[in-house]
């Protein structure tokens, strides 16, 4: 028979096992939801240079979850968010839009790029209005960041030359560059350049940002997956930021 002491001391070890018990059933239909398939969307340099982290960082804590990404240009990647045809996607800053919720993951600036004997190459930054008159090679429509660019450009009334032919992510932009055919403005994110290359990238100043975005349906709640996963590219974005801090590119 027990004491009084032992009594109190039973009482709260009654609760205590109820609570661990209760904590335990409830990480495991935690665990059990940690399942499936999320399906996100993004843009091509997002998808060439943030999301292979995302994907591995995804693969590693919760290994039972199916990371599908979908590579399509900004205005598929919002249409399909709007949908339904993907859980959520990455954008560059799509303005105003009512019907989605957006998150900013990262901040970054356009770099100019040029050749290595460019005038340019030998200077620290380079003024956006040293750009009037250059032969500019810039990216297409169907990427978010073109509107920006093109926004810079006027508000600053920069007259630049376009060359023919509006560059889509990926290699060409460098190929064009270093053949000489004239200079680009990118995004951060469109870097490492190519090995071997003689490129150079340089800061444009004043700094002119675009911002990347979270983005799905307003009022419409994420799946236990979805939700981890978008937890994820925040984090990467985070990490992205930090790593970029000492780097003068990226000074403001």
């Amino acid at each position: 028979m027990l004491t009084e002491a032992g009594q109190q001391l039973a009482g709260r070890l009654e609760r205590l096992l109820d609570e661990l018990t209760i904590t335990l059933r409830d990480a495991g239909r935690v665990g059990q939801q940690m399942s499936g398939t999320v399906k996100v969307a993004a843009s091509q340099t997002i998808s060439a240079h943030l999301i292979p982290q995302c994907i591995a960082h995804s693969n590693r804590r919760y290994p039972d979850i199916d990371f599908v990404l979908h590579d399509r240009p900004q205005q598929w990647v919002l249409e399909s968010i709007r949908h339904g045809e993907v859980d959520f996607g990455i954008v560059i800053d799509p303005g105003p839009a009512a019907d989605l919720q957006c998150e900013v993951v990262l901040a970054e600036p356009f770099l100019l790029l040029c050749r290595e004997d460019h005038p340019f190459a030998g200077l620290t930054e380079v003024p956006w209005q040293a750009l009037q008159d250059e032969r500019l090679i810039l990216q297409d429509y169907a990427s978010g960041s073109r509107p920006l660019i093109d926004a810079a450009l006027s508000r600053l009334a920069i007259r630049a030359k376009h060359c023919a032919g509006d560059w889509s992510p990926g290699q060409r932009c460098f190929r064009w560059v270093e053949s000489g055919i004239g200079i680009s403005v990118l995004p951060a994110l469109a870097l490492p350049l190519p090995q071997g290359s003689h490129l150079t990238v340089k800061r444009l100043t004043p700094v002119m940002e675009r911002q990347l975005m979270l983005a799905c349906r307003k009022n419409r709640s994420l799946s236990t997956a979805a939700q981890a996963l978008w937890e994820i590219v925040r984090e990467e974005g985070a990490n992205l930021t930090a790593a970029r801090v000492e780097d003068p590119l990226y000074q403001r």
